[in-house]
């Protein structure tokens, strides 16, 4: 045993030392020194240490990813909607529940893949007009912007894509404009 209690019926002394067990007494390195991680982000090769914008895969994976979430989190909140409104006199508390549940995960779902494709399709413009102009600035994600709404509406016909892209440039000139007003009036 590591640690023994003196038994008050055995008679032993209660002020004899006793002695715990350490299992790290033999190694010198103190424990800290097996943990100290770098500050500064570590790249295996120069070019990605000087490149300011992530790649196109990890656009591509940030974008689909975010717009999933948040139009199936957005779906699912409709759906959540639609769901209670659809309530009838005589249900049931299972009924509710179980057409809450039906209407929530039928409109996140919905709307999540509309929103995981919009994504796709941006990143994937983005990305493309990165490498053609061989520049980042707003103009990209601008241009990106209007051909991701025009190629998303383009199977409806071409006035709906032109709306669209018009819609799609005009969203995310206004989302940049934004980010840079708030880098440059909000200290973060």
């Amino acid at each position: 045993m590591a640690y023994q209690t003196p038994d008050k019926d055995s008679g032993s002394d209660p002020k004899s030392p006793t002695r715990l067990y350490n299992p790290y007494k033999d190694l010198e390195v103190p424990i800290r020194n097996l943990y100290q991680l770098p500050t500064s982000p570590e790249y295996l090769f120069v070019e990605e240490a000087r490149r300011k914008r992530r790649s196109w895969g990890e656009n591509l994976t940030f974008y689909t990813g975010c717009g999933y979430l948040a139009g199936a989190v957005g779906g699912a909140a409709s759906g959540l909607v639609e769901g209670v409104k659809s309530f009838e006199s005589g249900d049931t508390t299972k009924l509710r529940v179980n057409r809450v549940l039906n209407s929530s995960g039928h409109a996140g779902r919905a709307w999540g893949n509309r929103l995981g494709v919009i994504g796709l399709l941006y990143a994937g413009i983005e990305s493309g007009i990165v490498a053609a102009r061989d520049t980042d600035d707003v103009w990209n994600s601008v241009a990106a912007g209007l051909g991701t709404g025009a190629l998303y509406r383009a199977a409806r016909g071409v006035r709906s894509a032109a709306v669209a892209g018009a819609v799609g440039g005009v969203v995310v000139g206004v989302a940049v404009t934004a980010k840079q007003a708030l880098k440059r009036y909000v200290p973060i």
